[in-house]
């Protein structure tokens, strides 16, 4: 970054503030004065208040000299030739419009003036912003899965690529050099996904729910304040010692297990990288539950304590029904978190697209798939690389559709508790 383009900056961070805390100091004053003479009977304002504080009118200043600072600076940089002479008139505009500016809003500063309506409308204009921000880039992703995947289905087709049974996206670097010409079944890909996803929730998710009803509702004060901090230490664990431990523990103590029993397991498979994520994911579960269960009203639990009802007959049919919306909710973002998971399943699943559903062998994610198809030497506009666009549209649709099932059976169940 140029100098100038740093003494630039600076200026417009010192102005932005200088402005805020001398208008707003301005503001104070000439507030105590008329209450000072209105107390001394020498004004014709008696008894009329002020419509904005004294830090609005710093804020409304900040933002008008911010502003105007900014448009400056971006115009200076459209039309930057890289002259000395162009860069110091460029600082010294600057300069002067936000000292001129703060001058000028001087005059603004009165009983009547509306600085505090101005903030607010502009505050309303940065959020209506930044929600376009937000939604124009959804659009700009789903675009851009939407126009890749497009390319890549004009090589492939769509039903070969959603129905194929064999993945081996293998295919020649250029027109002269041999090579396969690939298979993009997804099928395997999919299934392994899923099944990794399976078994990593059917371990956080039971383990995760009777953590978060054991301390809301049985655990004393003195259990929770050591337990929950201890739990959510695991959240805090990089994925990367997860796939090490998975590697170099969970998967050998699995293989030697069933090798005792008589069967043969490679240390890579999808129960031990299951099994790893959903100690991961056990935290993420446990705590997002326990704070749904907290929110329960405690005049649902005294109501049925006062019918006879005990603590456990109370935590199945009020607290739960209540508490279930929450629950679904935590389990979808545990879903989610355990189809994103790239780093575990690669250590502890291997790459192999195997299309099973045996837990014991290697099986591989779309995550890693998408990972490994854009790493290398690949052409961009090849069918290799351009299978990781689809792979993501069809993860994206699926995820879409499970966001959707998870919000009816909430509304559900919501309007049955309501």
């Amino acid at each position: 970054m140029d100098q100038i383009i740093l003494y630039i900056l600076i200026l417009m961070v010192v102005l932005t503030v200088g402005g805020f805390l001398y208008n707003k100091n301005l503001a104070l004053d000439r507030y105590l004065s008329s209450r000072a003479n209105e107390a001394m009977g020498t004004t014709l304002l008696k008894g009329s208040g002020w419509h904005s504080q004294a830090s609005y009118h710093g804020y409304f200043t900040a933002w008008v000299v911010g502003f105007s600072s900014f448009l400056l600076f971006v115009a200076g940089l459209y039309f930057r030739n890289g002259s000395d002479i162009y860069d110091l008139t460029w600082l010294a505009l600057v300069l002067a419009s936000g000292v001129s500016i703060v001058f000028l809003l001087n005059r603004k500063i009165s009983p009547e003036f509306a600085a505090r309506t101005w903030v607010e409308r502009f505050i309303h204009f940065c959020l209506i912003i930044l929600s376009f921000i937000a939604v124009l880039t959804t659009f700009g992703i789903v675009l851009s899965l939407l126009f890749e995947s497009l390319r890549f289905f004009s090589k492939v087709s769509f039903l070969d690529f959603l129905f194929g049974l064999q993945w081996s996206p293998q295919t020649a670097l250029r027109a002269d050099q041999a090579g396969q010409s690939g298979s993009f079944g997804a099928v395997p890909i999919f299934a392994g996904t899923f099944l990794i996803m399976l078994v990593a929730m059917a371990i956080s998710g039971p383990v995760g729910l009777m953590i978060a009803i054991y301390l809301s509702e049985y655990a004393s004060a003195g259990t929770r304040k050591i337990v929950k901090p201890l739990i959510e230490i695991l959240a805090g664990i990089p994925t990367v010692v997860y796939g090490f431990f998975a590697l170099l523990t969970v998967g050998p103590t699995i293989r030697n297990f069933a090798e005792t029993l008589g069967f043969s397991v490679p240390t890579q498979s999808a129960l031990a990288a299951g099994v790893v994520m959903g100690v991961m994911i056990i935290p993420l579960i446990s705590s997002l539950s326990d704070d749904v269960i907290n929110a329960v009203p405690q005049s649902l639990r005294d109501g049925s304590y006062a019918l006879g009802a005990t603590k456990s007959e109370t935590m199945k049919q009020v607290v739960f029904k209540g508490a279930l919306p929450g629950i679904i909710g935590a389990f979808l973002l545990a879903v989610s978190r355990a189809i994103g998971e790239t780093m575990i399943v690669v250590m502890a699943a291997g790459r192999a697209a195997n299309l099973t559903g045996n837990p014991f062998e290697a099986v591989t994610t779309v995550t890693v798939q998408i990972v490994a198809l854009l790493t290398g030497d690949q052409e961009f506009d090849s069918p290799k690389t351009l299978a990781a666009f689809a792979l993501g549209l069809v993860l994206f649709v699926i995820t879409l559709i499970l966001n959707m099932i998870a919000l009816s059976v909430v509304r559900r169940y919501r309007e049955r508790y309501d």
